[in-house]
């Protein structure tokens, strides 16, 4: 009897201590990774995330959603697609901006490049069409209630068009201490002009301009070839690290470049060497650009951007965990130099 006491006793004890383990291991994988567990880093070199024509992604997450925007195509203004973990999407039927500023060309229908954000009532997009009184490229605003849109566009006219210097693309959001701030590139490789990316302080909503144009960089590099553009803002252990795309965007030649300052409005001072080309990804991506950064599930930053398929149909979506080393980021599977300070520091 002690015997069979025993052995229960033994398989009671298994039974509890396996039911534990499940326990912990459920709970390690809901709170993330344990400290000291290894958990392999997401590579572009993977594969597109989404592949699909889904360029110039920008990604806002609401509650335990991620919302990803791309210029247009599909027959849609903007392109739509929801994930709950940057690796698997559901591309929307619907077009969450369905109609366009009456300031826009009707038989110029492409819009370029969206930026989605929370203004604290709803939800504000901002697009790049072509203004059909100056026939250039410039920047509206469109307001919804819902990530999901449909989104409204706001105000009689563009809100930054500035077309003596080639009109304006691009736009990107950035807060800090409550005020919010809008970069744009001047759209300038259009007519020989520089392409600058500018930031400007506008209203919480994004519809309004509150304060002038600070240049933050241009093109200089030989390898940014015509233009910089595309801005993505982020500030990481004191140091704000402005990511952008370079050179031309229809090939394996576009890449993103990166810089760096201890302040907002700069100096910036760029990275000696670019930061994803088709060679840092050994041409398993093409012509990275056209970047965000977001936040993944696991608490890692991650950047998303596209590249071109091998025939060049479209441009797919990618994704790839993100880190910081002095304010300088690594990309994972992309075998850029790893310099330890920006140029001329």
């Amino acid at each position: 009897m002690r015997h069979t006491a025993s052995r229960r006793l033994g398989r009671l004890l298994t039974t509890v201590l396996t039911v534990l383990t499940s326990l912990t291991v459920v709970s390690t994988s809901a709170a993330g990774p344990a400290a000291g567990t290894e958990v392999p880093a997401r590579a572009a070199t993977a594969g597109p995330v989404l592949d699909r024509n889904f360029p110039d992604p920008d990604l806002v997450k609401v509650g335990r959603t991620y919302h990803a925007y791309a210029t247009s195509g599909n027959g849609k203004n903007i392109q739509h697609a929801t994930s709950t973990d940057l690796d698997h999407w559901s591309v929307a039927d619907t077009d969450p901006l369905p109609a366009l500023g009456a300031w826009v060309r009707s038989d110029e229908p492409r819009v370029w490049a969206p930026e989605v954000y929370a203004n604290g009532k709803g939800y504000t997009m901002l697009y790049t069409a072509r203004d059909r009184a100056s026939d250039k490229q410039c920047i509206g605003a469109a307001l919804a209630s819902s990530p999901d849109g449909p989104f409204r566009p706001a105000g009689e006219g563009p809100l930054v068009c500035p077309t003596g210097q080639g009109g304006a693309i691009d736009a990107a959001s950035y807060t800090e201490r409550g005020h919010r701030y809008m970069l744009w590139k001047n759209d300038g490789n259009c007519c020989g002009l520089d392409t600058w990316l500018h930031m400007q302080a506008t209203s919480w909503d994004g519809t309004r301009l509150t304060g002038e144009p600070t240049r933050l960089i241009k093109q200089d590099r030989d390898w940014e070839g015509d233009l910089v553009e595309a801005p993505t803002l982020v500030e990481r252990g004191g140091h704000y690290v402005l990511f952008y795309s370079a050179d031309a965007y229809d090939g394996d030649r576009y890449k993103t470049g990166y810089a760096v300052a201890s302040s907002l409005t700069g100096p910036y001072t760029k990275a000696a060497a670019p930061l994803m080309t088709t060679a840092t990804f050994a041409g398993a991506v093409t012509g990275p650009g056209g970047q965000d950064v977001v936040t993944a599930p696991d608490g890692r930053d991650r950047i998303v951007f596209h590249g071109w398929s091998a025939d060049r149909s479209r441009r797919s979506m990618y994704a790839a965990d993100l880190t910081f080393a002095a304010g300088h980021p690594v990309v994972a599977g992309s075998k850029a130099l790893r310099r330890a300070a920006a140029e001329g520091r």
